[in-house]
């Protein structure tokens, strides 16, 4: 191994991540080896391990959770102080069956593999493993040479993590700067789950850019299409907040029955209306001292608008049938897909509303702007979905990775989501079926292309398959495209529930409601 180069590393400063990934590369090929992974230790009820680097894995292992309770070979690892090796007649299962390249949605063959702690701090962070696929490739000299490597290893992680720290700080700043110079201008206009998964750039720059966001007092307003995980970063707005410890209270505006909203927003006395038997707050005095979450806010009436802003200018609400106002503490973060700037310039939101709302806005970017974050997305949803199933494993095969790649997901990480659980499940249907014929456990199953694309009137591979194509037309533009493909999959989603809405909306993974009102929007209602 080239130590001079190795060790000229850590006196340099690298983009993040390229150090841990030259590390990994560096000691695959020093060993001759087929895979080398470095994986941080996620502590908890249920600790795992999270793939860091990974050389020679697929690339939806980087979305993966590795259990310690599932895994033993790395239980064993992290609990050991010295080198742990596995001999080829190893009968503990491999955490990487199927994701090893060249062998993908396959068991692995008989090889040995290897792996040591890593300490930080004293405190155990996480480990290192090393995989041969020829049996016999590790040496107990190997194993020696290893653990030589580890104070190395360790200096350059230490060395990420505060390469890391120093960045996220100097992000901190600047986001902090741009907030104090938006904060004035804007305020003075009107008087915990799935995780996020984020390897593409732009999702690590929102990540930081939130965690500073998350400190400060001023409302937020995210911003983007269906299923781009609003609601995930409304709940890490709120666990990185001063609030973290009250109430966060969700609300679904475009769920709220219109005879009823005021009394579920703001609370009712009793007699206020036939029904009200007692005294009841809302939803908003749900939330004291936490904080307030509004989604689809642009579906809120207008006279409900008109109290909201009154509460978000003076701090007060006042009970549907009371004339005594009530002060309140709350951190308001709302969140829609539509066009609130437009919905103003139509009287359809008040404009004074909007912009108390969105003294901090916050883009999501729809999931095809960040396509590097695909596959680690599915192999985390194949992971959940294994568990859930007791499946031994789920693994993407070439064609599918080819397929969730080459598609737009114009239903973003949410029907990502439901795409692979729908093929999870059919994966699950066949291994019960093989073992009923052939009395075997689940094997490694791959997703064909058309279980993880093609459902619900989905393209298989491409946004434009199952269109007509005539190639002496121009290309339509990208709205009218959006909209006849929500069109082509809202029908193919209605013929195959027979007209049942409800069928549909569970199939599209949508509200009811709002699929109503989609459907109404693209004219098919």
């Amino acid at each position: 191994m080239d130590l001079a180069l190795l060790l000229s590393d850590l006196t340099v400063q690298l983009p993040a991540g390229m150090r841990l990934q030259r590390l990994a590369a560096a000691v695959r090929a020093d060993f001759q080896c087929d895979a080398v992974v470095i994986l941080a230790l996620e502590p908890g009820e249920a600790p795992c391990l999270r793939p860091v680097v990974a050389v020679g894995l697929t690339r939806d292992a980087m979305g993966r959770r590795f259990l310690l309770s599932e895994q033993p070979r790395l239980a064993a690892i992290v609990a050991s102080r010295e080198v742990v090796a596995f001999e080829a007649d190893s009968r503990l299962p491999d955490p990487y069956d199927g994701l090893v390249e060249g062998h993908p949605g396959q068991p692995l063959p008989v090889h040995d593999c290897m792996g040591m702690r890593l300490l930080q701090e004293g405190r155990t962070w996480g480990v290192l493993t090393l995989d041969g696929l020829r049996p016999g490739r590790f040496s107990p000299t190997d194993r020696e040479r290893l653990n030589r490597l580890l104070p190395l290893v360790e200096t350059a992680v230490r060395v990420s993590r505060l390469e890391r720290e120093n960045q996220d700080l100097r992000q901190a700043r600047a986001w902090a700067a741009r907030a104090r110079e938006d904060e004035p201008a804007l305020a003075g206009t009107g008087g915990d789950d799935l995780e996020i998964v984020a390897h593409s750039e732009v999702m690590h720059r929102l990540l930081e850019e939130t965690q500073v966001v998350a400190r400060s007092e001023l409302p937020v307003l995210l911003l983007g299409e269906t299923g781009v995980g609003k609601e995930l970063f409304a709940r890490r707005l709120h666990r990185l907040s001063a609030r973290s410890d009250q109430p966060l209270v969700l609300v679904n505006c475009a769920a709220l029955p219109e005879t009823l909203a005021e009394s579920e927003l703001f609370g009712h006395v009793k007699g206020a209306f036939s029904g009200a038997t007692s005294d009841r707050p809302g939803r908003v005095e749900a939330a004291q001292g936490g904080t307030l979450f509004l989604d689809e806010v642009g579906e809120l009436p207008l006279v409900l608008q008109a109290k909201l802003l009154r509460t978000l200018q003076n701090g007060e609400i006042q009970r549907l049938g009371s004339d005594r106002p009530r002060k309140v503490d709350v951190r308001f973060i709302a969140a829609t897909n539509r066009d609130l700037r437009a919905a103003v310039r139509d009287g359809r939101f008040r404009a004074d509303l909007y912009h108390r709302l969105s003294v901090y806005p916050l883009p999501i970017p729809p999931l095809r702007e960040r396509r590097d974050d695909i596959l680690p997305l599915a192999g985390r949803f194949l992971e959940i979905n294994r568990a859930r199933l007791g499946l031994r494993g789920l693994r993407l095969d070439p064609p599918a990775e080819q397929a969730l790649l080459a598609y737009d997901w114009p239903g973003n990480v949410r029907e990502l989501e439901h795409v692979i659980g729908r093929a999870a499940l059919r994966a699950g249907v066949q291994a019960q079926d093989r073992d009923r014929i052939a009395s075997v456990g689940a094997a490694l199953l791959g997703i064909e292309a058309p279980a993880a694309a093609g459902t619900a009137g989905l393209p298989a591979a491409t946004p434009s398959e199952g269109l007509p194509v005539d190639p002496a037309r121009p290309a339509l533009p990208p709205r009218q495209a959006a909209r006849q493909a929500q069109a082509q999959s809202i029908r193919a989603a209605l013929d195959a529930a027979q007209g049942n809405w409800a069928q549909a909306a569970r199939a599209l993974g949508v509200d009811p409601s709002n699929l109503h009102k989609l459907a109404r929007r693209l004219g098919l209602k």
